[in-house]
């Protein structure tokens, strides 16, 4: 490993995120630039991900053992199925690979999913607000100044290779310019009513059918 300068690197970090795709279903793509090159060095984000969005722990380890994406996920079970009011915030920590196209730039994207919302009133759409990631650094021998990084609490090793204790560090940056938004879409309260009725009368006309198609075909003793 070599020593980062990380006092250019505190003054000019800069962190972005972006949401790719389209629906409930989207990629997570986080890019970091440091001050400096840090080669030896270990880049992560930690991303706070709010109750409204989750990772599939499943799809995640199926992800990392295809070596498409490395990163931990806090805590580990994570009920797929629930809804955005029933759902917990989670804590993802992302480790980024290094852009072949920029020394100082590390980037890494990781599957996230939309979780279904209350229905609204007045607004087809809810948002769900991603916070910008804080960024990690973890050095073999870089001597990182007290004024720009501090020792983060994250229990995890400097890469998915290694087993071993790791001291990581976070250093202010500029965060991306807007945070970003996913909008959901969601039922309208106003439409409770008719989509009731319309349900109830759907199930009956089908119950209706299945019982006419049995007594018409099955045969019974």
């Amino acid at each position: 490993c070599v020593t980062v300068d990380v006092q250019a690197a505190c003054r000019d970090t800069a962190v972005s995120q972006e949401l790719l795709k389209e629906g409930f279903h989207r990629d997570l793509l986080v890019k970091v630039e440091l001050g400096e090159d840090a080669g030896g060095c270990a880049v992560a984000a930690r991303v706070h991900l709010p109750p409204g969005i989750y990772v599939d722990p499943d799809e995640l380890a199926t992800l990392q053992q295809q070596n498409l994406t490395k990163a931990v996920l806090f805590p580990d079970v994570v009920d797929v199925e629930a809804p955005e009011y029933l759902a917990r915030d989670l804590l993802l920590l992302l480790f980024l690979e290094p852009d072949p196209r920029c020394s100082r730039c590390f980037r890494a994207a990781v599957p996230v999913h939309a979780r279904y919302h209350r229905p609204a009133e007045g607004t087809e759409r809810a948002l769900v607000v991603l916070e910008s990631p804080e960024v990690l650094l973890c050095c073999c021998h870089g001597h990182l100044s007290a004024e720009c990084w501090e020792p983060a609490e994250v229990d995890t090793p400097c890469s998915s290779h290694s087993t071993g204790p790791c001291q990581w560090h976070s250093t202010k940056h500029r965060p991306a310019y807007e945070e970003s938004m996913l909008r959901v879409p969601v039922g309208l309260r106003e439409h409770s009513s008719l989509v009731c009725a319309l349900t109830l009368l759907t199930t009956g006309l089908c119950s209706g059918l299945i019982l006419a198609a049995a007594c018409k075909y099955g045969h019974f003793s």
